[in-house]
């Protein structure tokens, strides 16, 4: 393996955008990485600003995403990155990760994967020939708790799964008019696609579900509104789910849920018992039994399944929380990177995958085809 750090680029992500800098930080963490080139914005003048605020060569700061992938293609071995973070709007995503994977660089892309399980079907095909690592930051996959639930689900703890409940409200939207939602590229289908909450978060909900069961999706039957006038995407969804193998659930996403913040939290229901999780309170994982005890697990301690302890950093007590989940993707992504680069098999790691974008796409055109239809239940696309 690789004796130094791994050299990472970023496309989006400029200075004053949330989740740039989410990914720069969880990137850098552990110490595997380092950032060294970027297009940060479409504007030239802010990816240059960008650029020095973190430090890095002005040469290796681009004003678009072509001319990045033109010239750290030509540099040597020893001085091109290693992988390229994507962190722009939607209706980008495909375009530039075809072109960095095309040029031979691993990419980590953000969610959701593209605009349309079309796009999404064509990008796992340019994957597959690239040869390269491709990871999907769906990072709530990444907490140590979640991480507990799926290992106690796979051990049978809970019996087999009869229902889930899955939320995802917050209240950012709730007081927005049509002209600030008109400033605000999620609201825009050109930009954001067909949905604005599920594409956004809904398909967070999706993919922790799927991650922690392991249970897939037969058909669902949504409900979508947007509560700001002259808007054309969804702010709010309500989605009924009915699961291969028989379990039932409820799935619902809203970004007009007001007074909330980020309230992920998650139920599931087997024979034997429960499980409950909260985003907001990460470090505890509940499991209910049916004659009314409570056992509650708590990050850091030595009783928990050594992916969840491997995926904490801190003692029971303290919080790991936001980063440190989107660390952990990144964690894995670059177990696999190194391997890739060193000309080795890739491992199989702990990280979403273009698959997981797919589903995702499918499950965002499955619930907007089921709210605009008469039909009370739409079959899962694929």
């Amino acid at each position: 393996m690789l004796n130094r750090k791994l050299r990472g680029g970023m496309v989006g992500g400029a200075a004053g955008s949330f989740i740039g800098p989410v990914h720069r930080m969880a990137a850098i963490m552990d110490g595997e990485a380092e950032w060294t080139a970027g297009s940060f914005s479409s504007k030239p003048s802010k990816s240059k600003k960008t650029g020095k605020a973190i430090y890095l060569d002005p040469k290796r700061v681009y004003s678009t995403y072509r001319e990045m992938v033109k010239k750290e293609a030509k540099l040597p071995d020893d001085e091109r990155t290693d992988f390229v973070s994507i962190v722009t709007p939607n209706s980008s995503h495909v375009k530039i990760a075809r072109a960095f994977l095309e040029a031979g660089f691993n990419v980590i892309l953000d969610k959701p994967m593209a605009m349309s399980l079309k796009e999404a079907k064509e990008l796992r095909k340019v994957v597959g020939k690239s040869k390269k690592v491709f990871a999907l930051t769906h990072n709530y996959t990444g907490y140590p708790m979640v991480k507990q639930a799926r290992w106690m689900i796979r051990k049978g703890m809970i019996g087999p799964t009869r229902k889930i409940m899955v939320e995802y409200p917050q209240g950012w939207m709730s007081r927005f008019t049509p002209n600030a939602a008109r400033k605000r590229w999620r609201t825009d289908p050109k930009v954001a696609g067909s949905s604005c909450c599920m594409g956004d978060i809904g398909t967070h909900a999706e993919n922790l579900v799927r991650y922690i069961t392991g249970l897939e999706i037969e058909e669902v039957c949504a409900d979508l509104t947007s509560h700001i006038p002259r808007c054309r995407l969804d702010h709010d969804g309500n989605v009924l789910v009915r699961y291969k193998g028989g379990a039932k659930g409820v799935l619902v996403a809203s970004q007009i849920s007001t007074g909330e913040e980020n309230g992920f939290n998650i139920r599931i229901y087997g024979t034997k018992a429960g499980l409950y999780w909260n985003q907001e309170d990460p470090n505890y994982l509940h499991m209910k039994e049916p004659w009314g005890t409570k056992t509650i697990y708590s990050k850091g301690n030595p009783c928990l399944c050594d992916e969840a302890q491997a995926a904490g950093r801190l003692p029971f007590g303290h919080p790991d929380g936001f980063i440190e989940a989107f660390a952990n993707i990144y964690l894995e992504a670059f177990r696999a990177i190194r391997a890739e680069l060193a000309g080795k098999r890739i491992p199989k790691c702990d990280f979403p995958t273009v698959e997981d974008g797919v589903i995702g796409n499918a499950f965002i055109e499955t619930v907007v085809a089921s709210a605009h239809s008469g039909r009370k239940w739409t079959k899962m696309k694929s």
